[in-house]
C-alpha cells in the first residue's frame, strides 16, 4: 500500500491556492509520535510505499533521512515545492524512486500563484537532480486553476526538457466558492480545447515512436486497457492513506477530518484499513466509474461547489477518457509496428501518488 507520511504540515510557501494552514483540523505541526510506532506499523504491509509529504516535507529533512535509513520500502516517493530539495544530502535524493516537484507552467503563472522566484528556484534544483545523477523519475506536478492555460503551460514543461512526466490537477472542490476564476465554466471550456491540442500532440508524438510523458493520458490509457482495479485511481481508502503527525490514519491525504479518520499506527492493521471510506453515489452509478473510478474521494464525499459544478468536471473527465479510448486501435498498431513499447506507455509503474484522473 501506498503510505503518505506527513513529515509536517508546515511549509515555506504561501501559495494562492492553497493558503498555508500549518495546523489543519488541529493536527500537530510536526511529527508527536515515536518513529518507531511508525516502523512497526509500516513493517506489517508486506509491499509498503513511502510518500513523504506535508506542508513542505523536506523542512523536516532530518526525519526523511531517518525514514530512509530505518523503515524499509517497495518504493519511495518525494512530493515537495522543489525549493529545499538541496537539504537532502544527494545520496539520500538518490535513494528516492520518484519525486513530484510543484511548477505550475510558464514563469508567469508559477510565480503568480506560488511567489515570486518560484519558477527559477525549481528549476534550477532540478536540474541540480540531474547533474547528482539522480536517476529515478522527476514529476511535474501542476495545478491549474483560472490564469492557467493548460496547453502553453504544459507545452512550456515538455519543452524544458529536465522532466520524465508531468501530471496536473484541477484546482476544484477543494475550497469554496470558486473564486480563482472569473467565470469557471467558460475557463473549462477553453480547458477541455486546450487538453484536445495536448492530445492531438501527444499522440503525433507516439507515431514518431517518441513517448511524451504526460501523466493524465498514460494512467488513462492504462487504465482503459488494463482495468481500473482501485477506485478512485489515486487510491484513496483503498490502497493510499496518508498517516498524520499525530500518529492518526485518515483515508485521503488532503483531508485530515474525522470525516476520513480510519485508524491511528498504534492500534490499527494496515489489512483493517481498505474500504473504510469508499466512492459513493453518483459515481458509482456512472458507466464511466470502471475507467474513471470516481475521480476524487475528497471531491466525492463533500461536493464542495455543489452538484452542478461537480458534473461540468465530470463531463470534461469522460470527454477525455472518451478521447482516449477512441485512440486505442492506432495505438495498439503503433506498438504492433514496434515504433513505441507499452513499457514507455503505460504509466505508473506503482503508485506514485500521481491521481491519473485531473
Amino acid at each position: 500500500m501506498l503510505w503518505f507520511v506527513v513529515v509536517t504540515w508546515l511549509c515555506n510557501l504561501n501559495c494562492r491556492y492553497c493558503g498555508n494552514e500549518p495546523n489543519p483540523y488541529g493536527e500537530p505541526t510536526w511529527i508527536s509520535y515515536d518513529l518507531k510506532e511508525l516502523k512497526s506499523f509500516i513493517s506489517r504491509d508486506s509491499e509498503p510505499i513511502i510518500a513523504f509529504y506535508g506542508g513542505e516535507p523536506l523542512l523536516a529533512h532530518k526525519t526523511i533521512i531517518w525514514i530512509l535509513d530505518n523503515i524499509p520500502a517497495e518504493h519511495y516517493v518525494l512530493q515537495t515545492n522543489g525549493i529545499l530539495l538541496r537539504r537532502l544530502p544527494p545520496e539520500y535524493l538518490r535513494r528516492i524512486d520518484t519525486i513530484l516537484v510543484s511548477i505550475d507552467g510558464v514563469r508567469e503563472v508559477t510565480d503568480y500563484y506560488r511567489g515570486e522566484g518560484v519558477y527559477d528556484a525549481v528549476v534550477s534544483n532540478v536540474r541540480y537532480l540531474r547533474r547528482i545523477g539522480y536517476s529515478g523519475d522527476i514529476v511535474a506536478r501542476m495545478t491549474v486553476s483560472g490564469s492557467s492555460d493548460i496547453y502553453r503551460d504544459v507545452m512550456h514543461l515538455v519543452n524544458l526538457g529536465i522532466f520524465d512526466h508531468i501530471h496536473w490537477q484541477l484546482d476544484v472542490f477543494f475550497d469554496a466558492p470558486p473564486h480563482r476564476y472569473d467565470d469557471f465554466s467558460s475557463w473549462l471550456r477553453q480547458y477541455v480545447k486546450g487538453v484536445d491540442l495536448l492530445l492531438d500532440f501527444w499522440f503525433n508524438e507516439l507515431s514518431r515512436g517518441r513517448v511524451v510523458g504526460l501523466v493524465p493520458f498514460q494512467g488513462i490509457l492504462k487504465i482503459l486497457l488494463l482495468g481500473n482495479y482501485v477506485k478512485p485511481p489515486c487510491g484513496s481508502g483503498q490502497t493510499a492513506f496518508m498517516i498524520s503527525t499525530s500518529g492518526k490514519i485518515f483515508a485521503c491525504p488532503i483531508s485530515p477530518s474525522e470525516d476520513f479518520l480510519v485508524g491511528h499506527i498504534a492500534r490499527s492493521e494496515p489489512r483493517e484499513l481498505p474500504g473504510k471510506i469508499a466512492i459513493g453515489p453518483p459515481c458509482t452509478g456512472c458507466e464511466f466509474f470502471t475507467s474513471c473510478g470516481g475521480r476524487c474521494l475528497y471531491a466525492n464525499k463533500t461536493m464542495l461547489w455543489g452538484e452542478n459544478l461537480f458534473y461540468e468536471v465530470c463531463r470534461a473527465t469522460k470527454h477525455l477518457i472518451r478521447r482516449i479510448e477512441g485512440l486505442i486501435p492506432k495505438i495498439r498498431r503503433l506498438v504492433s509496428d514496434g515504433l513505441v513499447s507499452w513499457d514507455d506507455i503505460l504509466y505508473p509503474p506503482y503508485n506514485n501518488t500521481t491521481e491519473i484522473i485531473p
